[in-house]
């Protein structure tokens, strides 16, 4: 495995709320697209406690106006955040970004490559197959209350992740990424792309974490995961953010005939966190498997959303959430 590194970017830090920086490069539709789901987040409405969606949670957390884009990186946050970002022995591939800068990126091998398979940062994968990408990006709408964030994601990030596993293809190891809030008040808008096709195999598992354990931040979140016909896709989340950042995560889960998709949620970190998991299955035979383990402390808050959609006959689908409370936390749970 041959790694490399991507150049760093020199940009100033902004406030979230002004809107995208335009310090990357990227096709005019992507624009298009970022400029419209700006105007989207900006029509509408806050979330209130008159919202059936958030009529449990403490919308009073949600106030983004301290949070900015990260700035540039010193090198020595840059060698701190690469040190520790330590997690599996042995992975088929990885990368690690801080705030929506890739750091550092661990390439497929030579043999996976030439079987087709695609692991690429966003900004690169929706020049070089951008059909592919179109097709399945933020495909499908937030539905379970969060369209204002799934906007504002759509409007503002930058990098991420995008994986494709062609036809018949297995990777045997898992592939590792890291999402790391660096300075205060930081924002970060991770994004995975999964798309595989008929029959392939893959493991993903995701860290999210914060080089500051109290620093206060925001992280905005979104998944696309596709397991094509007989596919099967296992995806892991390990969500360790400071105890005073608010996160936002939405992933959509879609699993056509005979394919199965598990996902794994492990919830520790953050002030207050909202993960939202809409899986639909699209043909007969699919079965998808929704778990999660959140263990709450001190003043914390875990809200959880799901929706299993059983789009077409003969399918299955299991879930299974567990929360663990100490002190004052608190636990949401909608599906």
């Amino acid at each position: 495995m041959t790694r490399n590194e991507t150049a760093t970017i020199e940009k100033e830090a902004t406030p979230i709320l002004s809107g995208r920086d335009g310090t990357r490069e990227c096709p005019d539709w992507f624009q298009d697209q970022q400029r419209e789901a700006w105007m989207q987040f900006e029509s509408l409405p806050k979330p209130t406690r008159k919202d059936q969606a958030w009529r449990f949670a403490n919308v009073g957390l949600l106030d983004l106006s301290p949070f900015k884009s990260g700035g540039m990186l010193t090198e020595k946050e840059r060698a701190t955040i690469l040190e520790q970002s330590c997690g599996l022995e042995e992975v088929a591939g990885r990368m690690i970004f801080a705030g929506d800068e890739l750091l550092e990126r661990d390439v497929i091998s030579d043999q996976l490559k030439k079987r087709g398979v695609i692991f690429q940062p966003l900004e690169r994968a929706m020049v070089e197959h951008a059909d592919l990408f179109r097709k399945y990006f933020m495909a499908q709408p937030a539905t379970l209350g969060s369209a204002k964030f799934a906007a504002l994601h759509q409007a503002l990030v930058s990098s991420g992740t995008f994986l494709y596993v062609p036809r018949g293809v297995e990777i045997e190891l898992p592939i590792e990424i890291f999402h790391w809030l660096n300075g205060e008040n930081d924002s970060a808008f991770p994004h995975l792309l999964l798309v595989t096709d008929e029959l392939a195999k893959v493991t993903v598992v995701e860290h999210f974490r914060s080089v500051n354990e109290h620093a206060p931040g925001f992280a905005c979140g979104v998944n696309d995961l596709v397991a094509g016909p007989g596919a099967k896709v296992t995806y892991v989340c390990a969500q360790n953010w400071a105890d005073n950042v608010i996160a936002m995560q939405m992933n959509t889960t879609t699993v056509d005939h005979d394919a199965s998709a598990m996902s794994l949620n492990l919830n520790l970190g953050s002030r207050y966190s909202r993960f939202e998991s809409l899986s639909r299955l699209t043909g007969e035979g699919g079965r998808s498997d929704l778990l999660a383990v959140a263990v709450a402390k001190q003043q914390q808050e875990f809200d959880a959303r799901t929706l299993q959609e059983h789009v077409s006959p003969h399918t299955a689908s299991d879930l299974l959430y567990k929360n663990a409370l100490d002190d004052r936390a608190r636990t949401i749970f909608g599906g």
